[in-house]
């Protein structure tokens, strides 16, 4: 079953339809919007399959390229699909949206339609911008999934529950291999942070770690390990391979 019904006119929108169908296909389902050269197999008596697919539908788009005005004569055409399409939805009590193809397609006008398609420009409509074609699209399929409850539920059920304890954390500009764990055993080459208590950097270049942990004050240095307590201010310096310094060694 055809959740979304896509409307358009051969020559001035169907490639924004196609557009559109991959973007709802890919998000809900190969099966949840019908465009007819996709959607009817050859062969098919393709009046009885339009009508049937457009009743069953939850919503319909309705392409406007820019010249969907100038076709006057099909427009009040009897036999003209978009027309007939269009009619049907509004017979159905299908919700109607119009979609503006390209940038410099105006909205619809009363008086540029048939008296009785004049309600399209009474309808508030979207734009899908090529130019701007991912974000123009995820914002239509965002209002798809809110007029269309079904095909909402059915892009979130196949999301995992979180297990108990479980944590999601999101990282960007990463080159290599991080590695989230609650637990370390053996080891683990590279950076290992585990429980931190106040803000940590870790990348190429240096380490910074500032806390406010505060006991005495104090802060050791030996071999295999750094621990300063209370609020730190300047640089951190780690060196490896070199005998062992006493701790006032100056340089």
């Amino acid at each position: 079953m055809a959740d979304v019904f896509i409307n358009y006119r051969t020559g001035d929108g169907n490639e924004t339809a196609a557009l559109i169908d991959n973007e709802l296909s890919n998000r809900f389902g190969k099966d949840r919007a019908f465009r007819a050269s996709k959607s009817i197999p050859p062969g098919t008596v393709y009046p009885d399959a339009l009508l049937t697919s457009l009743r069953r539908s939850a919503l319909l788009l309705v392409v406007i390229g820019a010249d969907w005005v100038n076709f006057q004569s099909r427009l009040r055409d009897p036999e003209d699909w978009v027309r007939k399409e269009i009619l049907e939805a509004f017979a159905c009590g299908l919700p109607v949206v119009p979609v503006l193809a390209g940038r410099t397609t105006e909205r619809l006008k009363k008086d540029d339609l048939p008296a009785d398609l004049t309600r399209l420009a009474e309808l508030q409509s979207v734009r899908l911008d090529t130019q701007n074609a991912e974000a123009d699209l995820k914002r239509l399929g965002d209002l798809v999934a809110e007029m269309v409850p079904e095909l909402h539920d059915l892009e979130h059920a196949d999301a995992p529950a979180p297990e108990p304890g479980s944590v999601s954390n999101s990282a960007g500009g990463i080159h290599g291999t991080a590695v989230q764990s609650r637990d370390f055993t053996g080891d683990v080459s590279g950076t290992v942070i585990k429980r931190p208590t106040g803000p940590v950097h870790s990348g190429n270049g240096n380490i910074y770690q500032n806390s406010r942990h505060v006991s005495s004050g104090r802060h050791y240095s030996g071999d295999g390990m750094t621990n300063f307590e209370g609020d730190h201010h300047g640089d951190i310096r780690h060196r490896f391979g070199e005998p062992g310094r006493r701790e006032d060694d100056e340089r």
